[in-house]
């Protein structure tokens, strides 16, 4: 089992000290696991897609695709008391998860859900909220959220999908936040146009999966690790952050085959532990 390098009760309150310190120079981040990264920036927190319990472990249970953990729960979503706007991507239960996300509502009252717009009935019926309370998102709009600017992006995962109104269900988030742009894949397969879509952004910071797609899993795959590292430099990302790797036993990846991949293309990345802070 992975340890986190941080977690729990110190986590929570590196957060919160984070936050009271807050810049307009400078970002922090931190990985929770899986897809899920919490960015604070000038006293501002944005939760990433958290997964943040055991549903999926105790759902597939005793079948034949048993979602064993390999890593340890970095942090109990009470916890995290300080979080002003929270993301889901998709509507597969490791981006929008009603065990993390309900508990989070409960304790910051105030915090804002940012969704593509096509999957609000979805949303609503699975957490348990006022049909109005998320805020939806489709890709090519965009929108300020709590002093964080949004733009939808498309997602193929394993295809980019749209609901009949010609809404995607799966989405990436370029966020733009004072100086920065950072850019979250959701899950998300190489398409066509996807750097021309990428790439005028300058994206300062992209989050990447690279646990690959592989059909025996029998589950929608993702960019693998030299798929990534490819595509961070094709959109001319200044840091690349892997992620969806090193929870489930049956859906992961070598990150060490992702960081050899990136300096064969000299791309600039950093491979952050559960739980690590790091600044920019």
């Amino acid at each position: 089992m992975i340890n986190p390098h941080n977690s729990g009760p110190t986590l929570a309150t590196e957060i919160r000290n984070a936050k009271r310190a807050g810049s307009v120079d400078s970002f922090d981040i931190w990985w929770l696991g899986q897809s899920g990264f919490l960015i604070q920036w000038n006293k501002k927190c944005l939760l990433f897609d958290p997964y943040l319990s055991d549903s999926l472990t105790k759902k597939y249970a005793n079948t034949n695709k048993p979602h064993e953990r390999i890593s340890e729960l970095v942090i109990d979503p009470q916890l995290l008391d300080c979080i002003d706007v929270v993301t889901s991507s998709h509507n597969h239960t490791d981006h929008l998860d009603a065990e993390t996300l309900i508990p989070l509502f409960q304790i910051n009252p105030n915090i804002q859900f940012v969704i593509p717009e096509a999957n609000r009935s979805f949303v609503v019926d699975r957490v348990k909220c006022a049909p109005d309370f998320p805020i939806g998102l489709n890709d090519g709009e965009m929108k300020v959220v709590n002093d964080f600017t949004f733009h939808g992006v498309p997602a193929a995962h394993n295809e980019i999908e749209h609901d009949a109104e010609g809404r995607c269900k799966f989405m990436g988030y370029v966020v733009k936040f004072g100086k920065f742009s950072i850019y979250h894949s959701g899950d998300t397969l190489w398409y066509a146009d996807m750097v021309k879509i990428l790439k005028p952004f300058q994206v300062d910071v992209a989050f990447l999966p690279i646990n690959g797609n592989d059909p025996a899993r029998g589950v929608a795959g993702n960019l693998n690790c030299q798929e990534a590292a490819l595509l961070g430099k094709e959109i001319n990302a200044r840091l690349v952050i892997p992620h969806h790797y090193d929870l489930f036993k049956f859906n992961t990846a070598d990150v060490k085959e992702f960081e050899r991949g990136a300096s064969e293309v000299d791309l600039s990345f950093r491979t952050i532990k559960l739980g690590e802070q790091i600044s920019r």
